[in-house]
């Protein structure tokens, strides 16, 4: 089998001068390298290892769909989707050893949406012009880094020469580290919050302790889509969704956003799986005057400087209700939910900011109420805080439970 290679990915015609000083400084440390062009414009400066034919011969609709475009908005699209399907067929052949890429902002989206489809854990830098500012549109739930080019990339400078190697001795470091990363233990997600870190911290310890490799993951957008990401990838075999506040964001427009798809990974690969209710009584903004004019007379609860929580209603309590059901009475796979009838969040509790037992109840029953129950779409109703240990053990108890019943060895 061929030596796998780093992937070194830009618009040659602009920036082949560039990508061919990357290659050889990662040439340099050792690594074996493959330049990878994805112009559509003029022809290519520096001749690549991969041509733009090859990958566009990869867009669904063939290289016709790629080449040719006068529109060169329509030309780079076509480009980024052709990449996606060019660099995972690479990938599933074991061909790829990491990523870096160079590009200004089209560049960057064009690029960093083939990283986003390459498999957690694969290196993946992105030099970029916009690596300084909002970059979760490039980086999706995906672990690349984004490395800022300081200066344009255009020309190689005194700056460029610099950050271009550093750039690429990050890589070479990654494709040269040799870590033992696999456990020999199943690994399991579980979604948590500050607000629900003493439950999940129980049920972590507990499970580890069993023989399981606990993953916890931060329900903050990302957070929950990067959990279903290795769902869908095989590499997390049992889900505890403790902490599903993400659908709070969703449905009410906070800034940690569950997405249209959330839980749909996770049903669609039936893996055992246990879910709460975590932190529904919040939606998250960022700082207190960025808050919504329309949600300012609203109970709000600055967490920090850069966080601020607004309790939910009673009306919005219902819709993250029905929008769990919606998307559970459309699986056969077996899930059990565990209601925390004493509250769902640490400030969610008597003498607490956002203690409001109407608002839980309306969660409550509108959840009860619209679940379709089976013998295998279960809800439990227990008397605790979501806080409490004897809580965090009856979870423990219903994830053994739906692990046995999958007859999956530990």
């Amino acid at each position: 089998m061929p030596t796998a290679a780093v992937y070194a990915i830009a618009t040659m015609d602009t920036k082949g001068e560039e990508l061919a000083f990357v290659a050889e400084r990662l040439r340099q440390a050792g690594v074996v390298v493959a330049t990878v062009d994805v112009g559509t414009h003029s022809p290519p400066t520096v001749r690549p290892d991969v041509d733009r034919e090859r990958v566009a011969a990869c867009h669904p609709d063939g290289k016709q769909a790629v080449i040719g475009h006068t529109d060169r908005g329509q030309a780079v699209s076509a480009m980024s989707v052709a990449l996606v399907e060019y660099m995972k067929k690479e990938a599933a052949a074991d061909r790829v050893a990491g990523v870096i890429g160079l590009g200004g902002s089209g560049g960057t989206a064009l690029i960093t949406s083939a990283m986003q489809a390459l498999p957690i854990g694969l290196p993946k830098v992105m030099v970029s012009t916009v690596a300084g500012g909002n970059v979760a549109a490039y980086v999706g739930s995906s672990d690349i880094v984004m490395f800022p080019s300081i200066v344009d990339v255009a020309g190689l400078n005194a700056v460029s020469r610099r950050i271009l190697a550093n750039a690429a001795g990050a890589v070479a470091g990654m494709v040269n580290a040799k870590v033992d990363y696999q456990s020999g233990r199943p690994a399991i997600g579980m979604t948590m919050f500050g607000v629900t870190t003493p439950c999940v911290d129980i049920v972590r310890k507990s499970l580890e302790a069993e023989g399981f490799d606990c993953l916890v993951f931060h329900a903050t957008g990302t957070g929950g889509r990067t959990m279903e990401k290795l769902v869908e990838a095989g590499m997390i075999r049992g889900v505890l969704d403790v902490t599903t506040t993400e659908v709070a964001d969703e449905v009410v427009g906070g800034v940690f956003p569950a997405g249209k798809d959330r839980f749909d990974a996770i049903l669609k690969a039936g893996v055992p799986y246990v879910m709460s209710l975590g932190a529904l009584d919040m939606v998250n903004f960022g700082a207190k005057e960025t808050v919504p004019e329309a949600f300012r007379g609203r109970k709000l609860h600055v967490h920090n400087s850069q966080v601020t929580l607004m309790r939910t209603t009673l009306e919005e309590n219902r819709r993250f209700a029905r929008w769990i059901a919606d998307k559970i009475n459309r699986s056969t796979v077996p899930v059990t939910i565990l209601i925390p009838e004493g509250g769902v969040s640490m400030i969610d509790a008597p003498g607490q900011p956002f203690h409001d037992p109407d608002a839980d109840a309306a969660l409550f029953e509108e959840l009860q109420k619209s679940l379709e129950q089976t013998p295998d779409r279960v809800v439990k109703r227990l008397p605790h805080h979501i806080n409490d240990p004897v809580f965090a053990a009856e979870l423990v108890k219903a994830f053994r439970a739906a692990w046995n019943a999958k007859a999956v060895p530990v």
